[in-house]
C-alpha cells in the first residue's frame, strides 16, 4: 500500500502537525492572489495533458482518458496556497491533502514537459516581485553547509536504508540498456555508475584518491578495492558514522579515511578526485571554491570523475536566487548547475578542462522510479521511525518531482571527466 494511498483524501489541515509543519497546517489569506492564482492555473492545465477534476466544476485540461488525474479535494486551499508562493505552494498543498492523484509523477511530468510555457511571458519577468528570494541563512559557507547538510542527510541512517539498495548509493544509476526494461538489480546498476566513473579519473591500485561527499561509502570501498589509498570528506555526522562501519566491515578501514570535513578545507595532493552529485549542494555563489579546490588537490595531469544534475542555463540563471519548494523543504541552499556554467567557472578560476562527457537523464528517472515505490511500500517502517503522514508526502513529492524533471529532459545528469595540465 502507498503513501498516496494510506492518505485519507481531504484530511483536515488542522490534523497537521502545527509545530512541525507551521506553513501546512494554516492555509494563507490573500483572496485576490487566491482569484489571480484560479485564472492563471486554469489557462496552464488548458493547454497540458492532463485531466483536473474540481469538486462543483467536473473537470478540465486537454487531458484523455489515458492522461493523469489531478483531483483537487479543496480547492479554494488550493488556489490560496498557489497564489501565495506559487511552486512552494503547489508543493505544499500536496503535503496538506488538498490535491491529490493516483499518479503522481504523471501529473508533475505534464506540467515539466511545457513549463517554461505554462506562465505568460509578461509575468514571468515580475518573478522576483512576485516569488521570495532564498533566504540569507541557506548560504553554503562553511557553518551554512553543515547546517543544510544536517537537514537532509542526517534525518536518519535508518530511513535511507528502507528505500536504498544495498549499497546505500543515493545517486544515479546506471543501468544496461534501456533503463527502462533493465532486468538488473538496483545495485548492480548503482556498482556500474561507479566504476565507469573510477575509471574516468584512472583509479587503479596506488592512485591517492580524494572523494568529495562521502555518502554511505560504497565508493570509496570499491576504490580501496582497486588498491587506492582513499581520503573521503563528508558533512554529515550520521554519514561518517555509518561509512565508517561499512568500510571497517569490508576490512577496508586501512586504505579509506573517514574525513569529518568541509570540502575547502582539504590539505594535500591527489592523483584523481571524485564528486558524485554533491555540486548541487555547492550553491552558484560558491561555485569558484569548489573547483578551485579540486584544482588545488590534483596534481599535475590528475583526473576528476564529477557526477551531476544539470539544467539549462537559463533556467539557473532565472531560478537562481528563487526560494522554491524543494529548497525550502529537501534541499536548503541547493543549485543545480548547467554545463555552460560549469565551464565558465573552469574558465576563470582553475586550469582544469572537460576531457569527456557521459548523459544518462533516462537512467536516474528509472532509479527515482525504483527509490519512490520502494518508498511507498514501506510505509509502516517510515511510521515507525517517527516520520508523519505529511513527511511521507513531502518525500513522495519530492521524488516523483524528480523523477518528472529526468522523464521530461527538464534536467539531465552527467558524468564529467576534468583533467589538470
Amino acid at each position: 500500500m502507498t503513501a498516496t494511498q494510506r492518505t485519507e483524501p481531504g484530511a483536515p489541515p488542522s490534523a497537521v502537525d502545527a509545530a512541525r509543519w507551521p506553513d501546512i497546517a494554516v492555509v494563507p489569506h490573500r483572496p485576490l492572489r487566491a482569484r489571480i492564482a484560479r485564472q492563471l492555473f486554469r489557462h496552464a492545465v488548458a493547454r497540458v495533458p492532463l485531466r483536473v477534476i474540481e469538486p462543483g466544476h467536473g473537470w478540465s485540461g486537454r487531458g484523455t482518458s489515458t492522461d493523469p488525474v489531478m483531483r483537487l479535494v479543496r480547492p479554494d486551499a488550493f488556489y490560496a496556497r498557489l497564489g501565495d508562493s506559487g511552486t512552494i505552494g503547489f508543493g505544499e498543498a500536496y503535503m496538506a491533502g488538498d490535491w491529490v492523484t493516483d499518479d503522481l509523477p504523471g501529473v508533475l511530468s505534464a506540467f515539466a514537459a511545457q513549463v517554461r510555457e505554462l506562465i505568460p511571458p509578461s509575468l514571468q519577468r515580475l518573478r522576483h516581485a512576485v516569488l521570495s528570494r532564498q533566504p540569507g541563512h541557506h548560504d553554503n559557507t562553511i557553518e551554512g553547509a553543515r547546517e543544510n547538510i544536517h537537514r537532509h542527510y542526517d534525518l536518519s541512517n535508518d530511513l535511507f536504508t528502507l528505500f536504498l539498495d544495498e549499497t546505500m548509493t543515493y545517486s544515479s544509476a546506471i543501468y544496461a540498456g534501456d533503463p527502462a526494461t533493465a532486468g538488473e538489480s538496483l545495485a548492480e546498476a548503482q556498482r556500474r555508475k561507479i566504476d565507469r566513473l573510477l575509471d574516468a579519473a584512472g583509479v587503479g591500485a596506488g592512485s591517492r584518491l580524494l572523494e568529495i561527499g562521502t555518502g554511505w561509502g560504497e565508493l570509496a570501498m570499491r576504490a580501496a578495492a582497486r588498491g587506492a589509498q582513499v581520503t573521503t570528506l563528508t558533512i554529515s555526522t550520521e554519514q561518517a558514522d555509518l561509512a565508517t562501519r561499512r568500510i571497517a566491515d569490508a576490512g577496508l578501514a586501512d586504505r579509506v579515511s573517514v574525513v569529518l570535513q568541509d570540502y575547502r578545507e582539504v590539505q594535500g595532493r591527489f592523483d584523481a578526485v571524485i564528486s558524485v552529485e554533491m555540486i548541487e549542494a555547492v550553491g552558484a555563489n560558491h561555485w569558484d571554491e569548489y573547483f578551485a579546490t579540486i584544482d588545488r588537490a590534483l596534481v599535475p595531469g590528475g583526473r576528476c570523475g564529477l557526477q551531476a544534475i544539470l539544467q539549462d542555463d537559463l533556467t539557473v540563471q532565472a531560478t537562481k536566487d528563487t526560494y522554491t519548494w524543494i529548497r525550502k523543504y529537501i534541499f536548503p541552499g541547493g543549485q543545480c548547475a548547467s554545463l555552460e556554467a560549469i565551464e565558465r567557472t573552469l574558465a576563470a578560476h582553475t586550469t582544469l578542462t572537460i576531457a569527456d562527457r557521459y548523459s544518462f537523464n533516462k537512467h536516474y528517472a528509472q532509479t527515482l522510479h525504483r527509490w519512490r515505490s520502494t518508498f511507498e511500500q514501506r510505509a509502516a517502517e517510515v511510521d515507525a521511525l517517527g516520520f508523519d503522514e505529511t513527511f511521507r508526502r513531502m518525500w513522495s513529492f519530492y521524488l516523483a518531482y524528480s523523477e518528472a524533471g529526468f522523464r521530461t529532459g527538464y534536467l539531465d545528469v552527467q558524468q564529467i571527466t576534468l583533467t589538470k595540465p
